[in-house]
């Protein structure tokens, strides 16, 4: 345990990629089976522990220390975890023998409901305040370190020389703690089999399009559509929809698992039906109506109805068996589209090509565009391949110029991680009326990026300095300081006090110049729906 609590407490204090990455990399070159394992688990989020709640681990700590010094320390730090490890009591006599990452896994594992209360604290008195701190971390799933689930994974690659795209692929198809992944990467064993799973593949991805022009005999152009990314996977006899970041999420949309029942693996984007059908392609809602039946354990006869999902097919890699990755993007274009017919229309279509004679007709198609569901424009390359992550002059993202509008501050709370010390995450407002009146400022939106390091220290002088109220974690501020808030779209939600709720918010600028009173008014947003 020692080795895995000393690389989280590295990794917090290291800021940089590459310095993150150089000490995962150590680790797995030195750390032997299964700790590596689990270690590779904690960093990308496959483990969790049900017993182990943020409450119950607060519970503990009221009932051994003074429950406002706690509160104090707590607001102070701002982190749960770290709070927890500093201020638990030192066991009274000799300390139990630190366990090692596996025996601590097995441990939590075992832990119910019941047994959390004596377990964990038994736990927490074997270890030094690292130690602490790395199994609360480990234990709640908020890890939040500054290492995503793909920099583990370059990371792991790195280690054993192999490529990213190999582990990529193989990862989905292990569970905690890798033994076959370890197996192959670093003992030279057969990479493992998932044939007759239906395993994720990763997606294909696209680099911005900054500033160039592209010649359309080189690249085709498509609607990018306002929904989530998914990969329906047929094998062995079973569906999977995967969302982008691998997760199965069948359950959601049993009506597209059930969709597609001979071997493939189809790329495209997950839509709902509109209620009507015109548009540059037509049949899709906004990502609002899409959002009604994302994260749901189950799904009624009702919102099935309601809210009818489809899939608008990008790509194809795998048909019959076959596959298609290494074909040019045309070839395997033709292949898609004979596929198309063979398919439940209710459910699939193909995403269609927009028929432009040159780049400058192709700008005036995208600035034109009011469907709300679309997002933006796709170049991709004839003669590419379709090959994991991003690759230069491949794919291309032409998103959609942001919708601007002016709001007021009105609360803010302290970030996590890095930015647990700073307020920074922020809800702003517009007016319901004119402010001149005494209209109320509802709020539209909250955002936590947009800004840069010194704009944040700026804004948390601000909420310091400008507070009104306390709600818990949560400062009121006084409706003094406007952002321009850039946003993709807005929708009507009736389950916010302004009616609407806005897609993608973020901080473009900090309006010091700007009166609050002249900041936009609620009519203004909403006249910025896209029919």
């Amino acid at each position: 345990m020692r080795a895995f609590s000393a690389l989280i407490d590295r990794l917090v204090y290291t800021a940089s990629r590459n310095g993150k990455l150089e000490l995962i990399v150590d680790y797995l070159r030195t750390t032997p089976d299964p700790d590596r394992g689990w270690a590779v688990a904690a960093l990308t989020g496959a483990l969790d522990f049900p017993a182990v709640k943020s409450a119950s681990i607060r519970n503990l700590m009221t009932e051994r220390v003074d429950p406002v010094l706690y509160a104090l320390s707590r607001d102070y730090v701002g982190d749960s975890a770290e709070t927890v490890s500093l201020l638990w009591p030192e066991p009274v006599g000799p300390r139990e023998a630190e366990p090692g990452l596996d025996e601590t896994v097995r441990i939590l594992a075992a832990m119910t409901r019941a047994s959390v209360a004596p377990d964990l604290p038994r736990l927490l008195d074997r270890l030094d305040a690292n130690g602490r701190y790395a199994v609360i971390k480990l234990a709640t799933g908020a890890m939040r370190i500054g290492v995503s689930a793909r920099l583990a994974k370059v990371a792991f690659a790195q280690a054993f020389a192999v490529p990213v795209e190999d582990v990529e692929e193989y990862w989905h198809g292990q569970s905690p703690p890798y033994a076959a992944l370890f197996a192959w990467a670093a003992h030279g064993a057969p990479a493992p089999s998932g044939e007759l799973v239906p395993l994720f593949r990763p997606f294909m991805l696209a680099h911005p399009l900054e500033d160039i022009a592209v010649d359309l005999a080189d690249y085709a152009a498509e609607w990018k559509w306002d929904g989530i990314r998914v990969q329906l996977v047929h094998a062995g006899g079973e569906t999977r929809l995967y969302s982008r970041s691998g997760d199965n999420i069948s359950h959601t949309f049993p009506e597209i698992a059930a969709a597609l029942d001979f071997p493939a693996v189809l790329d495209g984007e997950l839509l709902v039906r509109g209620a009507h059908q015109g548009g540059e392609q037509g049949g899709a809602a906004s990502f609002n109506a899409l959002q009604q039946r994302l994260g749901r354990k189950a799904v009624s006869k009702a919102m099935l109805a309601d809210y009818p999902a489809f899939v608008r097919l990008y790509d194809a890699l795998i048909i019959g068996g076959e596959d298609l990755r290494a074909l040019p993007w045309s070839a395997r274009r033709e292949r898609l589209e004979a596929l198309i017919e063979e398919l439940d229309p209710q459910r699939f279509d193909l995403s269609g090509l927009i028929p432009a004679e040159d780049f400058a007709q192709l700008s005036e198609i995208r600035a034109g565009a009011r469907d709300e569901a679309i997002e933006g424009v796709m170049l991709k390359r004839r003669d590419s391949p379709y090959v994991a992550g991003r690759r230069t002059g491949l794919w291309y993202k032409w998103k959609r110029d942001p919708l601007l509008v002016d709001c007021v501050l009105m609360y803010a709370q302290r970030g996590s991680g890095k930015r647990s010390s700073f307020y920074s995450d922020y809800t702003f407002g517009c007016w319901d009326g004119d402010p001149d009146a005494g209209a109320e400022l509802l709020p539209v939106g909250k955002a936590y990026f947009g800004f840069t390091d010194e704009e944040l220290k700026f804004l948390d002088r601000h909420v310091r300095n400008h507070t009104v109220n306390r709600f818990g974690p949560v400062r009121e501020t006084d409706k003094s300081l406007v952002f321009e808030v850039a946003f993709d779209s807005v929708h009507e939600n009736k389950r916010h006090k302004s009616g609407l709720a806005m897609r993608f918010p973020r901080i473009n600028r900090i309006r010091e110049d700007k009166p609050a009173h002249e900041a936009d008014r609620i009519e203004s947003l909403r006249s910025l729906i896209r029919d």
